[in-house]
């Protein structure tokens, strides 16, 4: 699976956007990140439970593993996109959507005058 397979599976999410930084893609629902890969890379990011993120690691060690440090011990996951099928990391972007649309919308801060 390339970058550009994460993004068509990624885009095809119930109301998923593309924010593109630099050079990386943000997948959102309004202003709750789900997912982001880099252009050219090879890693893509979800934002899982650890719950989530266990259950994935422990089905496909070879391609889920935490981010490191906090963000990666509350859920953050890389996903080896060149070992991953399209359906595992589907189901994985799945649950990383419903992580942000079961929660209350974030409303965007003012901005400072």
């Amino acid at each position: 699976m390339t970058a550009h397979d994460f993004r068509l599976i990624a885009l095809s999410m119930p109301r998923a956007e593309e924010i593109v930084r630099y050079r990386h893609s943000d997948f959102r629902v309004g202003f709750d990140m789900f997912a982001t890969v880099e252009d050219s890379g090879d890693i893509a990011v979800l934002m899982l439970t650890p719950e989530q993120q266990t259950a994935f690691i422990k089905k496909e060690p070879h391609v889920f593993a935490p981010v490191s440090g906090a963000s990666g011990r509350s859920g953050a996951t890389n996903v080896r996109l060149g070992m991953a099928d399209p359906q595992t990391v589907e189901m994985a972007l799945s649950a990383a959507l419903s992580n942000v649309t079961s929660k209350p919308p974030v409303k965007p801060r003012p901005r400072a005058t």
